[in-house]
């Protein structure tokens, strides 16, 4: 028989051995929080996580010579409604709208160039082209370089008549190539438009940032900024500013921090980030991480980058300067919650925000204009009279 003295022992170990399991049992999960947390800062921070990949893969050509076609296989991005660029490593092509859906798979015509040969993993792109002004839309421009705190950064320069320049912001882990959609119609209204890079676009010869981290905005209005200095050094009078997804973050900023806002006359956002941590929110839920990582995330990031994700919210904390602005947002967006940009919209007669918002049924994200290429520049061609008149 076990003595009385040997009871309470026993009881103690017992305690000990109890505790120790559970305080060994919180710091594993402690230490599987914060390594979620650090892996989903690296990948919204570091530039290398945020590079886009070949997701899909084509099925072949199909069709003849006066209807060819491309087969996909069938995903989430290959049945997206519109016009769209299909890039594969080594090439590219333009296909328009799913005309069917054959055996499992998906036809789409080709609007210009070949199909990639079966097999082949492409990427389906919202930026349609993937060259530059001219080999893309047949317009005239120049190579520039923007001097910012970093070095250099380069810009395309499309020239035109007005007084009122457009400076466009492509999104994180974006190009130029996105503003190519649009810069027809700004140059058919004499609009000379930069379109910018800026800090972390290595890949187009800009300048890394010292930690070589994303600061979502925090610090690449700088460059922006300089974008917008050299507009008006080179005969600006207004500015008008273009930004998709992150780089609507990144103007946001701007309106809040520079005193270039002052001769920022509109603004066009399109699918823009106006909350990242609704925006983190959102893509953890897509990727099945917890949704209570994302704070952890963000108290990483801020350690990293110094981020400050409260100020990027603008309902919350809406920049100082706030010009005629319009807003851009498909509904199907599933990288950029568009209840942000609803919430803004909502909010802008109390913000004393003169803000449109435009809503696109079906779209994906920064795919307004693929969707709906014609309502897209009726509903610009508008908000351009409204601001910069129609002359």
């Amino acid at each position: 028989m076990e003595s009385p003295s040997a009871r309470p022992r026993r009881r103690r170990r017992i305690v000990v051995l109890t505790t120790l399991g559970v305080v060994v049992v919180l710091l594993l999960l402690c230490g599987a929080v914060l390594g979620g947390g650090w892996y989903y800062s690296g990948q919204l921070l570091e530039p290398a996580n945020s590079r886009p990949g070949y997701p899909d893969t084509s099925a072949g050509g199909t069709g003849g010579a006066d209807q060819p076609s491309v087969l996909l296989e069938q995903s989430e991005d290959t049945v997206l409604p519109g016009t769209w660029g299909l890039l594969w490593d080594g090439g590219a092509a333009r296909v328009g709208p799913v005309d069917g859906r054959p055996d499992g798979k998906v036809r789409r015509p080709l609007i210009d160039g070949t199909a990639p040969p079966a097999g082949t993993k492409v990427r389906m792109a919202t930026s349609v082209w993937d060259t530059d002004p001219k080999a893309a839309l047949g317009l005239d421009f120049t190579d520039v370089k923007v001097k910012t705190e970093l070095g250099d950064a380069p810009a395309w320069f499309v020239p035109g008549t007005s007084s009122t320049w457009v400076v466009a912001v492509h999104g994180r882990a974006g190009s130029r190539a996105e503003a190519l959609r649009v810069l027809p119609q700004l140059h058919q209204r004499g609009l000379p438009t930069l379109v910018v890079t800026y800090r972390n676009d290595t890949e187009e010869g800009a300048p890394a940032s010292p930690d070589g981290l994303y600061h979502l905005g925090g610090t690449e209005w700088r460059d922006v900024e300089a974008a917008v200095e050299h507009a008006k050094a080179q005969g600006a009078a207004n500015v008008l500013l273009y930004g998709w997804s992150m780089g609507g973050a990144i103007i946001g900023q701007l309106l809040a921090q520079s005193p270039t806002a002052a001769s920022v006359t509109g603004v066009v956002l399109d699918a823009p980030v106006t909350s990242w941590t609704k925006t983190l929110e959102l893509q953890a839920a897509n990727r099945d991480v917890p949704v209570a990582i994302v704070p952890v995330a963000e108290l990483v990031s801020d350690w990293r980058a110094d981020i400050g994700f409260e100020r990027f919210d603008l309902v919350e904390h809406p920049p100082a300067t706030k010009p005629k602005t319009l807003v851009f947002h498909g509904n199907a967006d599933g990288t950029v919650p568009v209840q942000g940009s609803r919430d803004l919209a909502t909010a802008a007669a109390r913000l004393q925000w003169p803000l449109q918002y435009v809503e696109v049924p079906g779209a994906d994200h920064t795919a307004a204009w693929n969707t709906d290429a014609a309502a897209y520049q009726r509903n610009l061609d508008d908000f351009l009279n409204g601001v910069i008149g129609t002359s």
